[in-house]
């Protein structure tokens, strides 16, 4: 094992050992003059802390770190009982928590929250576009997004788990949809596709938070990467793997010498200084992902990239300042509505911290 990555690590648990203490059982989103803020339990993003303290617990067997993250996910019980508010980013939450929770400590009321949360995912699919729908605000009926590869491993879970196919069908029809609608020839994929949700027609893509419809959102291709290998490690899907090393191979070959992307591979060079860390880090740990479903020089090459990227997050996205609390720098939420531009953002962290783990040869995942 090289250096460097004992080195991270204990970079990277000595930090969560401090920020433990003041974060607490709360719902960090983004970091803003060296300290996380706290989101209501609702948002998307609150699976990630719990989640990581989770992989800690894992690690280390520090009680501390297990308090915490059963305290975040009884507080996800309130937003788990609002039907009509939840959206397609169940995974992200009850996964990292709930999920979580149940596959380390066998706890039947984790597993509970589980797979309620994969019904109400379940419950979104339309069965003419077959897609699951995106966000609940009038007009969206028709709308899907790639992030929505991320939280497939929820349903794909909820079936194994329940000895019922349901829920792989569905997750599996997502799949094939993105496969048509969503990854371009070259590997990099639109964020959002609208179709018409009475007839399952596709209409057109929309830019969302990428550049332009025809542009390439980073973390799109990250997402892309991750959610298919998720994909390929539950059904063996030869088509899923192939999606996700071509979404891996245009992100490689886009990279810049740092080997971190800028928020849009396709934006105006006067806005590619805005980078986005995030995406380098899911899109590590996806790639360390493949590696592991893989065999060989094939592996040997996807482990590689995975291995370099997260290096050079630690050495050169690490913060100087010893007081952030984030364990990398620079992340972008939503570079066209300037929103979380070039902050620490706590997904970020955690696929960074997954990464780690994953390259010291721990690769069972909560996804």
């Amino acid at each position: 094992m090289e250096t460097w990555i004992n080195e991270a690590w204990e970079y990277a648990l000595g930090k969560l050992s401090r920020t433990r203490s003041r974060i607490g059982a709360t719902f960090p989103n983004a970091s803003y003059g060296g300290k996380y803020d706290a989101r209501d339990p609702d948002c998307w993003t609150n699976g990630f802390w719990p989640g990581m303290m989770w992989l800690a617990y894992r690690a280390t067997g520090d009680e501390e770190y297990r308090s915490i993250a059963e305290s975040c996910e009884e507080q996800l019980d309130a937003p788990l009982q609002e039907y009509e508010q939840l959206h397609h980013d169940n995974g992200f939450l009850w996964s990292l928590s709930a999920v979580a929770d149940y596959k380390l400590t066998g706890n039947t009321l984790s597993r509970r929250r589980g797979l309620i949360a994969a019904s109400h995912l379940a419950s979104r699919f339309n069965l003419k576009g077959h897609f699951i729908r995106a966000w609940l605000y009038e007009g969206s009926e028709g709308l899907a997004i790639i992030d929505c590869m991320m939280n497939l491993g929820l349903l794909y879970w909820a079936s194994e788990e329940l000895q019922d196919p349901r829920y792989r069908h569905i997750a599996s029809a997502h799949s094939e949809m993105a496969l048509r609608e969503f990854i371009r020839e070259d590997g990099s994929v639109h964020h959002i596709v609208r179709f018409n949700p009475e007839t399952g027609e596709r209409i057109e893509a929309l830019g969302g938070q990428g550049y332009s419809p025809v542009s390439a959102w980073s973390r799109g291709s990250a997402w892309a990467i991750y959610g298919f290998a998720i994909g390929y490690r539950y059904t063996g899907d030869i088509r899923f793997m192939n999606a996700a090393k071509a979404a891996a191979d245009y992100f490689a070959e886009q990279l810049p010498e740092d080997l971190v992307p800028p928020w849009d591979f396709r934006a105006p060079v006067e806005q590619q200084w805005a980078k986005d860390s995030t995406a380098a880090a899911c899109a590590a740990s996806g790639i360390l992902e493949i590696a592991y479903l893989l065999e060989g020089e094939e592996s040997e090459h996807y482990r590689k990239l995975g291995a370099a990227i997260t290096e050079s997050l630690f050495r050169n996205y690490s913060p100087k300042d010893p007081a952030e609390e984030a364990l990398i720098t620079r992340g972008t939420g939503s570079f066209p509505h300037n929103a979380e531009v070039e902050v620490p953002i706590i997904y970020g962290d955690y696929y960074f911290l997954e990464a780690l783990l994953k390259l010291k040869g721990e690769n069972e995942i909560f996804w």
